[in-house]
Order: structure tokens, then sequence, then C-alpha cells
């Protein structure tokens, strides 16, 4: 594969984005992208964006990573956040064994895709055994490997504990035929995601396809990108991806207000309250994307100088993206609002956007308990001057 770059990826998103467009109701229909899409997103190397360059991946810069999630998520939101989970997946392989890391990456299709924290598997020779089941895998109907973040029991029973006493958490990772998959994902929002349920049955994970991933220790990879957790990278990614759903919806509603004229009112593109509306919003909006990437900016200048990621980084990073999905909410709301019966029908895409929007502000990500999160370690005293506050 030609080596990437991040303008690259986020132009080729770009030209993508009329294909998505119009794949997106058989998406909604089907519940998982179609395999006119997924083609496409693998042929133009999307899926490989965080994949370290060492495994033929772009290894590309955090705010690369997150214009592209932007551009595609102004296609359709489901397939955003496919590409945007698969692509941190990824991440992984810089802390694998190298022959695992290409087994699993440079072996078609290469998607990796994984669920929620859940559940214990036994230490065994060789490796480990588990019997479970997983749930919120998304991106999973495009899958060639699976992977699970589990605790460890050792042989006599006892769970494994790192040096500060917690549980250790532990990245197994399996080929996709050796799960079974369990569709479930009957939900109001980013239904093409295919965020569905996967167990395996006395399943034996050989040592080499466990990762201690985010454990810096464990880390073989020494670009910026990888100094970064994946947990950070997907509240950026899927920040960035409610960015790209605002955008779209406020630009119907703008579109729709320049030539409609609601029974009985004076046009809209005349009315000084839709006027206003679109003018308090739109700036909401770049205020928003602005924060976000000058948060991102800020970061990753300081890791590219050969820091590390402080405390500081963190709280500033989990403050904007949560802050950016709730404000992305917000315009959105203000948008279908704006658009007023014409936004309840389906063909007019206003309420799929409405429907994706609060689905994206109901995951991890957007939880209010971050708020309390970043300021209690603002009032703890002990950070450094946060990026954000230069």
């Amino acid at each position: 594969m030609n080596k990437q770059t991040g303008l690259d990826l986020v132009e080729r998103a770009r030209a993508l984005a009329p294909l998505i467009a119009r794949e997106a109701d058989e998406t909604e229909r089907t519940r998982r992208l179609t395999p006119a899409v997924t083609s496409a997103l693998i042929e133009n190397g999307l899926y490989r964006s965080l994949l370290p360059r060492r495994f033929g991946g772009a290894e590309l810069p955090l705010e690369s990573f997150m214009q592209m999630q932007e551009e595609v998520a102004k296609a359709d939101a489901s397939t955003a956040w496919c590409l945007g989970q698969c692509s941190v997946c990824a991440m992984t392989a810089a802390y694998l064994d190298p022959d695992a890391a290409n087994e699993i990456f440079n072996v078609a299709p290469g998607i990796l895709a994984w669920g929620a924290i859940k559940h214990q598997v036994q230490a065994v020779p060789g490796g480990y055994m588990a019997n479970a089941r997983w749930d919120f895998a998304s991106g999973s109907r495009q899958a060639s490997w699976l992977g699970a973040h589990v605790g460890i029991l050792e042989a006599d029973g006892t769970p494994r504990l790192k040096k500060d006493g917690s549980p250790e958490i532990r990245t197994i990772l399996f080929p996709m035929a050796d799960a079974t998959m369990y569709d479930v994902w009957d939900v109001i929002g980013l239904r093409g995601t295919g965020t569905d349920s996967y167990s395996v049955e006395n399943l034996f994970i050989p040592e080499k396809f466990v990762a201690l991933r985010d454990e810096p220790e464990a880390r073989r990879e020494n670009g910026p990108l990888y100094q970064l957790s994946t947990n950070m990278v997907f509240g950026m990614g899927f920040a960035a991806t409610s960015l790209g759903v605002a955008r779209a919806t406020l630009d119907a509603a703008i579109e729709l207000s320049r030539g409609k004229t609601p029974q009985a009112m004076k046009a809209m593109r005349e009315n000084n309250a839709v006027q206003g509306t679109i003018g308090r919003t739109e700036a909401s909006l770049r205020a928003a994307r602005a924060y976000l990437y000058s948060t991102a900016a800020e970061v990753w200048h300081d890791l590219s100088n050969g820091g590390t990621t402080t405390e500081a980084h963190r709280v500033a990073m989990r403050i904007a993206t949560t802050w950016t999905i709730h404000q992305s909410a917000a315009i959105v709301d203000t948008a279908y609002h704006m658009a007023g019966a014409t936004a309840v029908f389906s063909a007019n895409k206003f309420e799929r956007r409405f429907r994706d929007m609060h689905a994206i502000a109901q995951q991890i990500q957007g939880r209010d308990a971050h708020y309390e999160d970043v300021g209690r370690a603002i009032l703890a005293g002990n950070l450094d001057t946060p990026p954000t506050a230069r």
C-alpha cells in the first residue's frame, strides 16, 4: 500500500462522501455498513489511519484523524462511528507481538473490533482460556478479528493485580470465525453500526494475541500518536464525528430556510427569528470546533516535541470532547426545530441525524460524569498548567 498522509485520507474521505450518503438508507435498513461502503473504506486505506507505519498504516496525526471522521460523519454518522471505532482498535498493534499484529492487520480485510470491558479469563500454560459474552462491538460486522478487555484469573483462581493493587486488564484478540455473533442492535440511532454482541466458548487465546493495551511499559511504538491512550483517541474521534453530524444538520436547515415559506408566514430567509437563530447556531458550531481542534493541536504539539501524556492533557481532552458532543447535540436540536414539520419525514434526513446525534450523546464519551471527573482533578490542584490555558 502506498504511504498515506493525513491530507490524503481526509481528501479520500471527502471524495467518498457521495457514495456513503447514497448508501445511507441501505445502511440504516440493514443495520450495518453496505459492502460497497466497506470496500471503499478498505481500498482507500481509511481503516488503517491509526495503524503504525511499520505495519503499513498511516499513523496519522490526531487532528488529521479527527478531520477524516468529521468528513465521513457529514455523509453518515453510522459509517463514521464504525470507521472511528475500528481505526482506534488498530492502535493495539503498538502493544502487540509484531507477528501477531501482521496476522491481524495485514491479512484482508485487516479490521479489528471490540466491545466493553467485561468478564475474566483463566491463565493457562501459553495463554488464556475464555468463556464469555460481550456487548457493544461497533463495526464488528465488517471485522475479521474481535477483541475483549478482560481481567485475569491466575491458575489458583485469584485475580491478577497491578503494582497499585488494581485489577490487571488485558485485551484478548481472536478471529471473528471463533466467535458467535448475536444480532441485538435494535436502537433509535446509529442503527447502521451493527453494534452487536458476541461470545466465545472454551477458546484458547495464545499469549502473543494478548495485549497490555495503553500500558506504557508494554508499548512498542514511540510516535506521538501512541503516547495517547486509545480512550483519549476514541473521545477526540467521536467528538469530531458529532461535529460532522452537527455541520450536516445545520447546513440542511440553512438550505431549507433559503427556499421554504411556511403557510401563512413570511419566507424563512426573511424571518428575523430564523436569521438570528442561524447566526447564533453557526457561531456555536464554529466555537465548538475551534475548541476541540485547538485542544488537539496543543496536546499534539507537546507530544511531538518529546513530551509524554500528562494529567493536564487528559483533563483538557476529556472536557473538550464531552462539551463538544453536548454542544453538537444542542446544535442538531436547534436545526431540527427550525425545520418544523419538514424534519419529521425520513426522506429529508433531519430525523435520522437527530436520532444519530442523540445516540452519540448517550454513549460513554458523552457522560455528564466526565465534568465531575475534570472538576475533581482541577480542585485537587496537582495539575501542571493545562494546554488550553497557555
